[in-house]
């Protein structure tokens, strides 16, 4: 199988790192050899967060470069835009449609651009949702992430049942059940 790249990007404290710790497992379980890098940036003052996930027969190295990913998993529209010249010509966005303000724009130095997601549909295949709206409908909006999740792996090779199982490895055991909602609320998007 020819060397697959996923980036996950979004803000501090909105789960990237979990949501490649997920990826991680549900591609190791099915046997690829997987690289995970993280880069953090200014993650614990709400900056941005990169992950790259990489997965195949076999992976050399865990950087995903530019115009090479399949995947764009996004958690906030900025995000989302910054990061799109990663994509591959054919390559597919899964966003949530959320704004969160960057430090720029909080201090009034920056605007926050209008029209993000009809932007990326110009030039890439985009899925988004409201993901901080339905998981609170779940009740808990911590769980958002494991909804932008369920829409990507509606995208990708692996059964529904996987996902379910490697959710349950690695998130915390109290949270199992509502992660899990999580992600089905997702991939019936």
């Amino acid at each position: 199988m020819e060397t697959k790249n996923i980036m996950i990007v979004g803000v501090g404290g909105q789960g990237t790192l979990l949501t490649s710790r997920i990826l991680g497992g549900i591609m190791t379980d099915a046997g690829y050899d997987v690289k995970l890098s993280e880069v953090h940036g200014m993650a614990q003052r709400g900056g941005s967060v990169v992950t790259f996930v990489r997965y195949g027969n076999h992976v050399a190295e865990p950087i995903v470069e530019e115009g090479c990913a399949d995947l764009l998993i996004a958690f906030e529209r900025l995000e989302a835009m910054r990061y799109a010249h990663f994509l591959k010509e054919d390559g597919v966005i899964v966003v949530n449609d959320q704004r969160i303000d960057p430090m720029p724009v909080v201090s009034g130095a920056a605007i926050y651009p209008e029209g993000i997601l009809e932007e990326l549909e110009k030039k890439h295949r985009v899925y988004h949702v409201d993901a901080m709206a339905e998981a609170k409908k779940l009740g808990n909006p911590r769980v958002f992430n494991n909804i932008v999740l369920g829409l990507a792996a509606r995208h990708m090779d692996f059964r529904k049942e996987a996902w379910l199982s490697v959710i349950a490895a690695k998130v915390p055991p109290k949270t199992v059940e509502i992660n899990q909602q999580a992600f089905l609320a997702g991939y019936g998007q």
